[in-house]
């Protein structure tokens, strides 16, 4: 990426717009959409128009396909209406009023839409333009009416009070997808419009520019050129077959999450990957996460449940013997594989997919250690993190919500425990109202990357639920018996969507330590060939990841191709370096370092590794 395009991503408040002020900008830029679309194509039919994180999108119902030409001329129509400054208007309406306008404008989403309003609440439009000079007889028909500069649809809003307050530079049509109405497939397939929109045209380009550095670093077309991953669609879709790089760079990231979390007093567990079905209903996830299991096996006359989750296995071991308090806290920690249903259209490389591993692990502690034991987490996560390149994050704390189990003084209790444990680490957190789990609060984790996205990855939560449904005890010192408090948490979140991230964020350029493979050596000719194995053999004996060009290409070719492939180090052989015992060494950072000797080459490349960069 270049210095100018990453000094525009990375500059400061470009995108710390007020998210209310985006959420108007880019409602009222969808109904203009819709507006567009229905003054060029009247016999289109209109669905839904939501707003999103970066920008809206209208669906339609038409017969012919948008074509991209269509796109251009309904950007150019959107203009015109903004450029009219036409008041967007709020009217609370009677069910029965609109209805007989709707049936009248023959608008059978819109219809749809009214009837899933609930009786007792507050129906609402937003109209775009002058209604009062409009012929009553025809004002509500969007094919008949002679006024174009007229539209309407039912919202709860929020919009803008005119159209003219849309910056007319800040917003940009994006591209054409199909979508089933309501997401159903027995439904109808509509036609869906992308837009984006900012606040300013200077967020609008940093936005186009960040999406085309994405597209550029997408780990589906990253993973295949350097030949990491697939997906094996002839043995199911969202099934990920780790090929021998990918798989190097899975078995350097679990030696590291092993190794860290045995420095951090946790214990290693094994569990099964299926188990007797009333497992899943004593736990409560076949009850509460029932769409997305996989269909249960007979086996003996018994149902077996492939795994969604590890909790429970990890609940029964600790169960598996009564623990003294001094044993607690307890941690217990697994590279689990699971399974869950995913629709193949929300299916997304390896960031959305059906089996995947988490980086789990479950505390059972005492109630006067759950902030020890959070503050802990947090100061591994942040280790973690920033191992693998990720020092910027956004923390959230999510809160009580309205449904939800256990009593006030618990509640307090994790919440307290939770905001002391970020105040030690004195991270600033957003406070998400109502946003914890049904079972108790949790702690969110952001990483920003290299082109300042943010991706969800860890996450802490305390669980009041599964420790009283599994009736989990401990031997108090009073001799009494006590419950625990059980901390869920995920730093990764799953390896699988965590190196996908990784991708991105290093666009492949992997550093040294995570290379799967760290040093080429380019042998000129023949004659240096066996030469060039000797020194790959010594550097694999240091464990070293090692390979040699076998190849018949002319030098320059051998360098490119090792450029194409991302190897951080090559090292050219030819009759000086294998008279002198020395290689000729090129970095992919900083270019040429000249002759060195294996010796002095093995010491620089120890120092990257120890400090995670490159050379």
């Amino acid at each position: 990426m270049s210095s100018e395009i990453k000094q525009l991503l990375m500059k400061p408040g470009l995108f710390s717009s007020d998210p209310q002020s985006l959420l108007r900008i880019r409602h009222t830029c969808a109904h203009v959409l819709g507006m567009a679309v229905q003054a060029i194509f009247p016999e289109t039919k209109v669905a839904i128009g939501p707003w999103t994180d970066t920008g809206f999108y209208y669906d339609f119902d038409r017969a012919e396909p948008f074509t991209p030409h269509d796109l251009t001329k309904i950007e150019k129509r959107m203009r015109r209406i903004i450029k009219a400054n036409l008041p967007v208007v709020r009217e609370v309406i009677d069910r029965q009023q609109v209805r007989k306008e709707i049936e009248r404008e023959n608008e059978p989403y819109k219809l749809e839409i009214l009837d899933g309003i609930a009786v007792d609440e507050t129906i609402t439009r937003y109209f775009i333009g002058h209604t009062n000079d409009l012929d009553t007889d025809t004002a509500l028909d969007p094919v008949k009416s002679k006024n174009p500069n007229y539209w309407w649809d039912l919202c709860a809003g929020p919009h803008l009070s005119h159209t003219g307050e849309i910056v007319a530079d800040a917003f940009a049509l994006e591209s054409l997808a199909g979508a089933y109405w309501r997401g159903d497939e027995t439904k109808p397939q509509l036609q869906r419009i992308y837009g984006t929109a900012w606040e300013t045209a200077e967020q609008l380009q940093a936005y186009l520019t960040q999406k085309e550095e994405a597209k550029r670093r997408d780990h589906r077309k990253i993973g295949k050129d350097l030949d990491l991953f697939s997906i094996q669609y002839d043995a199911g879709g969202g099934l990920v077959f780790w090929h021998p790089k990918g798989a190097r760079i899975r078995l350097l990231i679990e030696d590291y999450w092993r190794q860290a979390h045995l420095d951090s007093g946790y214990e290693l567990l094994y569990t099964p990957h299926i188990a007797n079905l009333d497992l899943w209903k004593t736990s409560g996830h076949f009850d509460f996460y029932r769409e997305s299991m996989f269909d249960q096996m007979e086996i003996e006359s018994q149902h077996y449940q492939i795994k969604p989750m590890n909790c429970p296995f990890h609940v029964l071991a600790y169960k598996n013997q009564l623990h003294s308090y001094r044993e607690l806290p307890i941690r217990l920690a697994e590279l689990g594989t699971v399974y869950r249903y995913e629709r193949s259209g929300a299916l997304h490389g390896l960031m959305r997919v059906r089996g995947f591993t988490q980086d789990d692990a479950h505390i059972f502690c005492l109630p006067d250690q759950v902030t020890s034991e959070i503050l802990g987490v947090l100061n591994l996560t942040e280790q973690v993190l920033s191992d693998f390149g990720f020092t910027q994050y956004e923390v959230y704390l999510s809160t009580r919500p309205d449904k939800s189990v256990g009593d006030n003084e618990i509640w307090d209790l994790a919440t307290n425990a939770l905001i002391g444990a970020l105040d030690a680490k004195e991270w600033k957190y957003t406070v998400d109202e109502g946003g914890g789990a049904f079972y108790g609060p949790k702690i969110d984790i952001k990483i920003r990357d290299a082109i300042d996205r943010q991706w969800q990855c860890s996450t802490i939560q305390v669980d009041f639920n599964l420790p009283e449904r599994f009736d989990l005890k401990y031997a108090a010192a009073d001799d009494t018996r006590q419950r625990p408090i059980m901390i869920h948490r995920a730093i990764f979140g799953s390896l699988e969507r965590f190196f996908g991230i990784l991708i991105e964020n290093y666009a492949g350029d992997f550093p040294l330590w995570l290379a799967p493979v760290q040093v080429r050596l380019l042998p000129v000719a023949d004659d240096f060939y066996d030469y060039a194995v000797s020194v790959a053999t010594q550097l694999k004996q240091l464990g070293y990841r090692v390979e040699v060009d076998k190849s018949k290409e002319r030098l320059g070719r051998q360098i490119r191709n090792a450029e194409l492939a991302k190897i951080p180090i090559v090292a050219v052989i030819g009759e000086r370096e294998m008279a002198s015992n020395t290689l000729s060494i090129r970095t992919r950072k900083s270019g040429d370092h000249g002759s060195l000797t294996t010796a002095a080459l093995q010491e620089r490349m120890q120092q990257a590794i120890i400090s995670k960069q490159q050379i």
